[in-house]
């Protein structure tokens, strides 16, 4: 008995640090997609054989807090440029050297603010989805692909809100 309870803590102890991490949401920015208080689960181990894909919520190191982790979602990829402007997301990359424009179905409003950044070869462009209350690139900058943690793969709690993440169809 001793050693099928040792066996259940190494494997839950492996899988803990090493595939998933829970996470706790703190505060709005990632609204109506997740709210504070809610429970998930971060995929640690995907990325580790892909690159992070636009769309995708990540979990990463806060930029300026030691010991945070920030949620924010995917939009600007490696080697592209993102410009903000009269409240559209406008991507530059080689399929679309003239930009277009993001269509984000998930959003109720439009982008505030003005930016324009190009991203290195190891940088992302990441916001919330709440974007008049999120702490986010377009204040911080581009988050480096090192500090990025995992993805969001399930919501347990609350739930009535539990379920697989599904991240959204872009038009690029």
């Amino acid at each position: 008995m001793i050693k099928v309870a040792l066996l259940a803590g190494v494997t839950i102890a492996l899988v803990r640090y090493f595939l998933f991490k829970p996470f706790y949401v703190k505060g709005q920015s990632m609204e109506p997609s997740y709210y504070a208080k809610e429970y998930l689960i971060i995929d640690e181990i995907t990325y580790r054989f892909r690159e992070p894909e636009r769309g995708e919520v990540v979990v990463f190191k806060a930029p300026f807090e030691k010991d945070d982790y920030y949620i924010k979602r995917v939009l600007g990829l490696p080697g592209e440029r993102v410009k903000i402007e009269d409240g559209k997301v406008i991507i530059y990359n080689e399929q679309y050297p003239e930009g277009v424009v993001t269509e984000e179905r998930y959003l109720e409003e439009k982008t505030p603010g003005s930016i324009n950044v190009s991203l290195g070869p190891d940088q992302y462009f990441v916001m919330g989805d709440n974007r008049d209350e999120s702490f986010d690139s377009r204040r911080f900058g581009p988050v480096s692909r090192d500090a990025i943690v995992g993805r969001t793969w399930l919501r347990e709690w609350p739930v009535t809100r539990a379920g697989l993440f599904q991240k959204p169809q872009y038009n690029l």
